[in-house]
């Protein structure tokens, strides 16, 4: 089982990137994956293919609210966390074919996402085991990642836009991955579909990390964006998809293995 976590502020298409990676693996028959989603946004099941309210899972966040203020449980006895972990399993997991999936969801209360989090990790110790590969989606913000969701990943993927912040971004995730000690083997940086050609050199001097190249921008991936399609439908011929194939491929996955 290897963990690949996905992050980059928002607008770079880090959740596209995820869900093309997510195909690429299924097109090479490297399955079952686990898809996690703790961006705030939630696009991931959507980008592939899965209505998560009309297959009737629920997030992290809503299991937590379901549980603890509908319900009003209480925080004595069996530890809260692990209260959650059991709905986890029974009613916050997608099972697909090829790929389960699940999400974080938004914030249960005002303020922190910190006992969806600890639930999380709780229960992605109890399933990992049984995937090939987890393809975490991370939001900009890295406090997901700040509480170790995971304590070990081997391939961090950052994607680029094309802004000063998208380099401090970068920076900024491999201090605090270094910092709240989670382990990880290769840390690199992916140009986002806006990225410009002309700062490929830039970002390889300026971030220090193994700049892989860029994803090609793609007027039909933007479409099934915003039509809510699933990209796993795109076809093999994409611009998007084959760049994104590329680099995985450059990486060390599927038939450059």
């Amino acid at each position: 089982m290897k963990t690949l976590v996905t992050m980059g502020r928002g607008g770079t298409g880090k959740t596209s990137f995820v869900a093309l990676q997510t195909k690429f693996f299924v097109e090479q028959n490297e399955t079952p994956l686990l898809l996690v989603d703790v961006d705030p946004d939630q696009n991931l099941a959507e980008m592939v293919g899965v209505d998560l309210e009309r297959e009737g899972v629920k997030t992290i966040a809503e299991l937590v609210t379901d549980t603890f203020i509908r319900k009003g449980g209480t925080m004595t006895g069996i530890a809260p966390t692990e209260r959650i972990e059991t709905r986890v399993f029974e009613e916050g997991l997608y099972e697909g074919d090829d790929f389960d999936l699940i999400a974080v969801g938004t914030k249960w209360i005002e303020g922190c996402y910190c006992m969806p989090d600890a639930a999380l990790k709780g229960a992605l110790e109890s399933l990992t085991k049984n995937y090939r590969y987890v393809l975490i989606d991370s939001p900009a913000g890295l406090e997901h990642l700040n509480r170790k969701i995971t304590a070990r990943v081997n391939d961090i993927f950052d994607i680029m836009g094309p802004s000063h912040k998208s380099f401090e971004h970068v920076k900024r995730a491999d201090r605090i991955t270094r910092e709240v000690g989670i382990g990880f083997d290769r840390f690199f940086v992916v140009g986002g579909c806006l990225f410009p050609a002309d700062l490929e050199e830039t970002a390889r001097k300026e971030t220090r990390q193994q700049y892989l190249g860029k994803i090609i921008f793609d007027p039909l991936v933007q479409e099934s964006v915003i039509a809510g399609w699933s990209l796993l439908d795109i076809m093999e011929s994409s611009p998007a998809y084959r760049s994104v194939s590329a680099l995985m491929e450059k990486t060390g996955y599927g038939k450059a293995r």
